[in-house]
């Protein structure tokens, strides 16, 4: 149930998002898709871009876009705050996981421990071994981009498979599929690694107001 709950907040209703299958496209030809997931996984601790997110249904129509800015900070924090068309915002503070839907004026909240799961928040902000939780497999050249798949090792309702390609060992994109058929991608630009993030990011107050729903 935890998985279930961090899919919620990664795809909520309305702008909204599962957060991810990811794209990544290579600088060099000699470079792998998995040789630059470590470099990502073992080497970058801050991490900051500007994303555009299209949600498709099975049959490859865009159902939802939205876009914002994420931050992480390794290991298990994170905030995605998304900007168009709602205003909506998941933040993880390495406890808890907080999601406010401005709209709505509602905040659900559930603890963090072992609710990562088996999806791209374990890639961008988790502390975990990638290989004891997914399937990796090299995918080669496609076009510009040098692709990787990772396959949960563990089926539990949540994505059944996510795709990561490079550019110059930097993520650019997500590109993930859940159990239902729909895919999520995302494309990721103004990129900054292991640049200093104000540990304001990673908190969460409750506004005035609104209810809190959760632990």
């Amino acid at each position: 149930m935890k998985s279930d709950f961090l899919m919620y907040c990664f795809r909520r209703l309305r702008p909204a998002a599962t957060v991810v299958g990811v794209l990544f496209l290579a600088a060099t030809a000699h470079a792998s898709a998995v040789s630059s997931l470590n470099r990502f996984y073992r080497d970058v601790h801050t991490y900051r871009a500007k994303f555009d997110q299209v949600v498709l249904d099975e049959a490859l129509n865009p159902i939802q876009e939205s876009s914002g800015t994420l931050w992480i900070e390794r290991p298990g924090k994170f905030r995605w705050n998304y900007v168009l068309p709602y205003r909506q915002l998941i933040v993880g503070d390495g406890k808890k996981i907080w999601v406010y839907d401005k709209g709505l004026q509602q905040v659900t909240v559930r603890r963090m421990a072992g609710g990562l799961g088996n999806t791209p928040a374990i890639l961008l902000a988790g502390d975990r071994n990638l290989a004891a939780n997914f399937k990796i497999q090299d995918m080669g050249r496609q076009g510009r981009l040098d692709w990787v798949s990772m396959r949960p090792k563990v089926h539990d309702g949540g994505f059944r498979d996510i795709r990561i390609g490079f550019r110059g060992n930097q993520v650019r994109s997500l590109v993930m599929v859940d159990s239902f058929g729909q895919t999520t991608r995302i494309t990721l630009t103004d990129i900054r690694e292991n640049r200093p993030i104000n540990p304001a990011r990673f908190r969460f107050t409750p506004p005035k107001g609104v209810d809190v729903v959760g632990e």
